[in-house]
């Protein structure tokens, strides 16, 4: 336990954690394994001593008088020490101060030891946790690449991404789609959860619209870039799917741009859908313009816009 902070940089480096993180843990667990070992009513404080490079465990204890009826309630006793004990361990001590007594985890022997060792594990995992589901809930709804490393029985494929695994579930594969362990696949972060029982689970998706539009940022630099603009998307997956576009330069075709020449550019996006067929329309705010598009290569006649009383359109 001697200079236990000459490892919090190496904690540090080698797990991708902050240090000031990584110091909190080690109070914690000081402070965790104090109550086990010591008692789990006392009031601990880990200070951590630059000096030394040590954390110093203290126990915090308010000063009554001798008669005070708390120090006769077992539940709250242990917050509590009379003026008469107090001024054992400091003879200026009075009233209501916060007298504050050391305590050494090393002479509490190898139970102590090893008890500290398991909280400091533990808690730092909890922090690798916690790392790793913050940086995954980011990235939600964008894409991510990884290999299958196993198909269960229900036909969920389990995927290594990073240093996590993920799961993609039957429902969320494009239909036909069959992977085998050592395949590489791309998919969108569609959930992220974490609970005690089973750590972290990140739940993928090729399905959902966002997929698609992930894959055309990944093909189309004017997409990436934000010159084009995805305003909204549809998919039957692996069939068709629709993609209204934007263009926020006078001089850029969106939808040229997202084709690409001869459609090297969509056919690319397609190709990772299975074949699914991708119309790409030009958006507009006129919704009788728009939805004219949207029914392309239809011929339409006329479309009628029916409103409410608010003067918004119905929704169907």
């Amino acid at each position: 336990m001697e200079k236990i902070l000459d490892i919090v940089e190496a904690i540090a480096h080698e797990k991708g954690l902050k240090p000031e993180n990584v110091k909190e843990a080690l109070k914690t667990a000081f402070i965790q394994t104090a109550k086990k070992i010591i008692n789990q009513k006392f009031a601990f404080e880990a200070v951590l001593n630059s000096q030394t490079k040590t954390i110093d465990l203290i126990q915090t204890i308010t000063v009554v008088a001798d008669d005070d009826e708390r120090l006769q309630d077992e539940e709250i006793a242990p917050a509590y020490i009379s003026i008469t004990e107090a001024r054992e361990y400091d003879d200026q001590v009075e009233l209501d101060d916060q007298l504050q007594i050391p305590h050494d985890l090393e002479e509490y022997g190898r139970t102590a030891a090893s008890t500290l060792h398991r909280e400091i594990e533990y808690h730092i995992q909890r922090l690798i946790e916690d790392d790793i589901f913050n940086k995954y809930k980011a990235k939600i709804g964008t894409l991510v690449t990884g290999r299958v490393t196993r198909v269960d029985n229900n036909n969920a494929t389990y995927i290594e991404v990073d240093e996590v695994r993920a799961v993609l579930p039957m429902k969320s594969r494009i239909k036909g789609e069959v992977f085998k362990v050592g395949d590489h696949l791309k998919a969108v972060v569609r959930r992220v959860n974490m609970d005690k029982e089973n750590g972290i689970q990140i739940e993928l998706s090729r399905t959902s619209p966002k997929f698609l539009e992930e894959l055309l940022a990944l093909e189309v630099p004017e997409i990436a870039d934000g010159t084009v603009v995805v305003e909204k998307s549809a998919r039957i997956p692996g069939e068709r799917a629709k993609v209204a576009l934007i263009s926020m330069h006078p001089q850029v075709d969106a939808v040229g741009a997202t084709v690409g020449v001869k459609g090297v550019r969509i056919n690319a996006v397609s190709q990772e859908l299975i074949g699914e067929n991708i119309d790409c329309i030009e958006y507009s705010n006129i919704p009788e313009l728009f939805i004219s598009r949207i029914m392309s290569p239809a011929i339409i006649s006329s479309v009628e816009i029916i409103k409410d009383e608010n003067g918004e359109a119905q929704k169907a």
